[in-house]
């Protein structure tokens, strides 16, 4: 029997693999886009500058903006593209766009804000919240009345139309899936959603006109006018953040044994809150500015009325708009409060917003142990 013998081989050396070169070129320094938005800006001026001195006009900061914008742009791509490469000029050329983009959505924003807070400082003073306008014609007086009114006419429509957007937004979503009733209602919250504010107004002093006569101006009338246009807002709100929550949770539920209407008030709606929340504070700062609504219902008044169903009742959009439009001597107190109270809107609007973001924060479910 003969034995056949092997040699044991020797593992083959690996080559060395060679590192990949040419991928990545030259890199553009941290300080190269503002020194080249600095120049950006020092050339635009310069030209303008030459136009002013040729006659063709004063400086103009929204054109120096503007151009000064165009030659960044322009600027950046070039110098990226011959140090970096394509690729990557184009990238900082999107970003520069959608920067350019983001500041100019900043300039009204940003403009507003400094207008009305640099003008509303001088009509705030501690008469202004602790006064009305009861037999006030010339200077002093204050906005009490107006504050409350919107305080209390906001409460009332969010009162009326959360519950109402939040159910409605349920039933599309949990139960009328293909149904044609939910296809019915989903056209008429679109077309609500795009109704002008005054058509809502109208619709509520005539409903009231139709019971009580024509004249009547109640601060519910107001109320509902503002529900009107807050429905449709809390609907496709809470209909949308209803869709984000996953399947799998509902289908957990049920494979637990627990009944629909408890796993979408258990499950679905706790998951959802935050969203729910921020919608229906994009409603109210929708509704709380609404002018013309509330001069055909709630009306104008000098007193403070608590009373939501007896009265006329102030609000501050229709304050301020009264006191710019009506101005006595003299003209500057007028002004002073339509400003005070365009500024003290924005305060309430805002501590909303906060307190919308503190209650989403408590309620959201907690995502770790």
């Amino acid at each position: 029997m003969t034995t056949t013998t092997t040699a044991p081989q020797t593992p083959a050396t690996e080559s060395p693999v060679a590192p990949v070169s040419g991928l990545r070129g030259g890199h553009l320094p941290s300080w190269a886009p503002w020194a080249i938005l600095v120049a950006s800006a020092a050339l635009s001026a310069a030209l303008f500058g030459i136009l002013a001195l040729g006659g063709a006009g004063g400086f103009n900061i929204a054109g120096w903006a503007v151009v000064t914008a165009i030659l960044y742009l322009i600027f950046i791509t070039v110098t990226s593209t011959i140090v970096e490469g394509r690729r990557k000029g184009v990238d900082r050329l999107v970003t520069g766009i959608v920067v350019t983009a983001f500041a100019i959505a900043m300039v009204p924003l940003v403009s507003v804000a400094v207008t009305v807070v640099t003008n509303g400082v001088n009509g705030i003073t501690g008469e202004f919240f602790s006064s009305s306008m009861r037999n006030v014609v010339g200077e002093g007086g204050g906005a009490l009345h107006a504050i409350v009114g919107t305080l209390m006419i906001t409460l009332a429509a969010a009162v009326i139309s959360i519950p109402i957007g939040i159910f409605t937004a349920i039933y599309l979503i949990e139960y009328g899936a293909g149904r044609r009733l939910a296809q019915a209602i989903t056209f008429l919250v679109d077309v609500m959603t795009g109704i002008p504010s005054i058509v809502a107004g109208l619709f509520a002093y005539a409903l009231f006109a139709l019971i009580f006569g024509p004249g009547i101006r109640m601060g519910i009338m107001g109320a509902i006018a503002l529900s009107v246009l807050m429905i449709p807002v809390v609907v496709r709100s809470t209909e949308e953040m209803l869709r984000l929550v996953p399947n799998e949770l509902r289908e957990a539920s049920y494979a637990l044994g627990v009944p629909k209407w408890l796993t979408i008030s258990k499950v679905v709606l706790p998951t959802a809150v935050a969203g729910i929340t921020t919608g229906v504070m994009l409603s109210i700062s929708r509704v709380i500015g609404e002018t013309a609504p509330l001069l055909l219902t709630a009306g104008v008044a000098t007193s403070v009325n608590y009373d939501l169903f007896s009265g006329r009742m102030m609000t501050l959009p229709v304050f301020a708009y009264s006191q710019y439009m009506n101005q006595g001597i003299p003209a500057t107190a007028f002004v002073d409060r339509a400003w005070g109270a365009a500024l003290v809107l924005i305060v309430i609007v805002m501590v909303l917003n906060l307190v919308a973001r503190v209650v989403a924060k408590i309620f959201s479910p907690k995502l770790g142990r």
